[in-house]
């Protein structure tokens, strides 16, 4: 078998640390650096997702021996969770935790898609008065309030 035998018996122990390790460390400090909250969902989850995991195999170590494709399979499940491609981890948490999840900081009520998605983008706190905004005056006061701001910011 060789060389070549020993590193496809061992792909996982190779390969698998930088997959489910190295790469999401370094995808997680730029998401902490970048304004967008979409990216912090994406590694939040993911984290999430990998702890679970983790606890699934220490729990169940002694089945799990017995499997010997196991190590692939995480290791496939991880790369679909972490590669910007396929961003897995997001998907699970818009398609099934997000439905579950109740935090004040959810938007609700009457938004179009893009409205939604600038106010999701919002901290908390700015969300909260964003709509508290709106819901008395209106989208419209808001988006003419939005253009006098950059109308003021390009003269200075």
């Amino acid at each position: 078998m060789g060389v070549l035998g020993i590193v496809a018996k061992r792909l996982d122990a190779l390969v698998g640390p930088g997959i489910m390790l190295v790469f999401p460390l370094y995808a997680s400090l730029r998401a902490i650096e970048s304004p967008s909250t979409l990216d912090d969902q994406q590694w939040l989850t993911y984290w999430i997702i990998y702890s679970f995991v983790t606890l699934f195999e220490l729990s169940c170590y002694k089945i799990l021996i017995w499997l010997p494709f196991w190590p692939y399979m995480k290791m496939v499940f991880c790369m679909w969770l972490v590669l910007p491609i396929f961003n897995g981890a997001a998907y699970i948490y818009e398609n099934f935790v997000r439905k579950y999840v109740k935090i004040g900081g959810r938007v609700s009520g009457n938004y179009s898609d893009d409205q939604r998605i600038v106010l999701q983008m919002m901290s908390l706190d700015a969300r909260k008065s964003v709509v508290q905004y709106v819901e008395k005056y209106g989208w419209d006061a808001f988006e003419r309030a939005i253009r006098a701001a950059e109308k003021e910011a390009k003269k200075h």
